[in-house]
């Protein structure tokens, strides 16, 4: 009798763990829409100001995709919930690793999309690509293209009208025509139109989807997106050809006048033309997969993000100083802040920074113009040159990254080297006047 006793305690106590399981379970399924944004809403505190500076730079871009991920949303047979937790997850590590914000303000867009996915399982692939290009991670990306792209185009405008138009020389982005120079700054390049473009493609994208009742394919999209970013190009070239042509480089409003006149003649026409080729195929799907199997993804998403946004609220010590070449006079240098460290010398002036500070982008917001960008060798090593100017004077500036004393050109490379080994990593800027 004490077995069968024994067993039967065993049994009740069994049986009310797995009722009290399932109630736990049938009450997490019944308001886990509530549970979800009240988590939502948590992360969203924790990380007000990287979400107030994240909305600040590209504000009306992401409010944009917000309402087309709404709008375009549709149901599809695959399965999101699994590669937009291994996107969040790859993101979250590397801002854990990095305490880069940009790409943790990026995550929790994701995860808002991802949340919008769970309960309606509705997604919008047009919607997810203007995402990540109005995330402050592209804009950081493009940035540092920037100069690339308006040198490589003011030289493709010099080889198209040298045939047409006498230049004296071209440097970089100056044209010098008749002893007179036309400067090609970054206002004239038209990058803001680059994804005002990209957008008004979403839009015709996704109004084509509901017109149709059907939608896009993954490849179509990508497609239509590759045609876009083409036409941009086109329109900031012949941009700069009428700019040249008219010798018109100062902002006036004739100036913004063929702007948004070669944006619309050679973007936007071409793509109301272009999308006459473009069908969605697909039918709208109505089924969708039961609630349960979000639960795994959901909670790691959640652990993932909450670990994240602790982490990067710390103050991180970037050693700057550390094992610093003793040629730096370190002692008669100060503290911009805590991620920058100026030197001033009668000769030159040197700057130590995060590698998150590039100098093309610094010396561009203090209003200097970049002439000519490259890598140069000096002391069997490579690093940047940079040719600026500013006020009719004309300035030298050599920058590299660096770790273990040994100097690097690429951010990609320092970024892989701090994200696997955590190694300190400095960026080193040196100007002096052109003599």
């Amino acid at each position: 009798m004490v077995i069968n006793y024994y067993w039967l305690y065993n049994s009740v106590f069994l049986l009310s763990k797995i009722k009290t399981n399932d109630l736990m379970h049938n009450f997490i399924i019944q308001h886990s829409k509530k549970i979800a944004l009240i988590i939502l809403g948590c992360l969203l505190a924790i990380n007000y100001i990287i979400i107030v500076n994240g909305i600040n730079s590209n504000l009306f871009g992401i409010l944009f995709s917000i309402l087309l991920f709404l709008i375009g949303g549709r149901k599809t047979s695959f399965n999101m919930n699994y590669p937009l937790l291994g996107l969040i997850f790859l993101l979250e590590f590397i801002s854990f690793r990095l305490h880069t914000k940009s790409i943790h303000f990026l995550a929790l867009s994701l995860f808002v999309c991802f949340v919008y996915y769970s309960f309606t399982q509705r997604f919008s692939f047009i919607s997810f690509i203007c995402i990540l290009l109005f995330s402050s991670l592209f804009n950081t990306f493009f940035d540092y293209l920037t100069v690339e792209i308006k040198q490589t185009l003011c030289y493709s405008v010099y080889l198209t009208l040298k045939n047409f138009i006498h230049f004296d020389k071209i440097e970089g982005v100056n044209f010098y025509i008749n002893n007179a120079k036309i400067t090609i700054d970054t206002a004239c390049m038209g990058l803001s139109m680059f994804k005002t473009g990209l957008l008004a493609g979403a839009f015709l994208l996704t109004l084509e989807e509901r017109k149709q009742q059907k939608y896009f394919n993954l490849k179509q999209i990508l497609l239509f997106c590759f045609f876009v970013i083409l036409l941009n190009i086109i329109s900031n070239y012949f941009r700069i050809i009428t700019l040249i042509l008219f010798n018109c480089t100062e902002e006036n409003t004739f100036h913004h006048t063929i702007g948004l006149l070669c944006f619309v003649f050679y973007q936007m026409a071409p793509m109301l033309f272009l999308i006459r080729f473009f069908k969605p195929s697909k039918e709208t799907i109505t089924d969708s997969k039961p609630e349960y199997l979000k639960l795994l993804p959901f909670i790691t998403a959640i652990i993932t993000l909450i670990a994240t946004s602790l982490e990067i609220q710390k103050d991180q010590d970037h050693k700057l100083l550390d094992n610093i070449n003793p040629t730096y006079n370190t002692s008669k240098g100060i503290w911009v802040n805590k991620e920058v460290f100026k030197i001033v010398t009668p000769k030159k002036l040197i700057y130590i920074k995060t590698p998150s500070h590039n100098p093309l982008v610094c010396w561009t917001g203090n209003g200097y113009k970049v002439i000519e960008s490259k890598i140069i060798e000096k002391n069997n090593e490579e690093i940047c040159f940079v040719r600026m100017e500013k006020n009719g004077v004309q300035y030298f500036s050599y920058w590299w990254y660096e770790c273990n004393n040994k100097k690097y050109t690429s951010l990609i490379e320092v970024s892989l080297i701090k994200l696997f080994y955590n190694k300190p990593i400095r960026l080193i800027n040196e100007t002096n006047k052109a003599q």
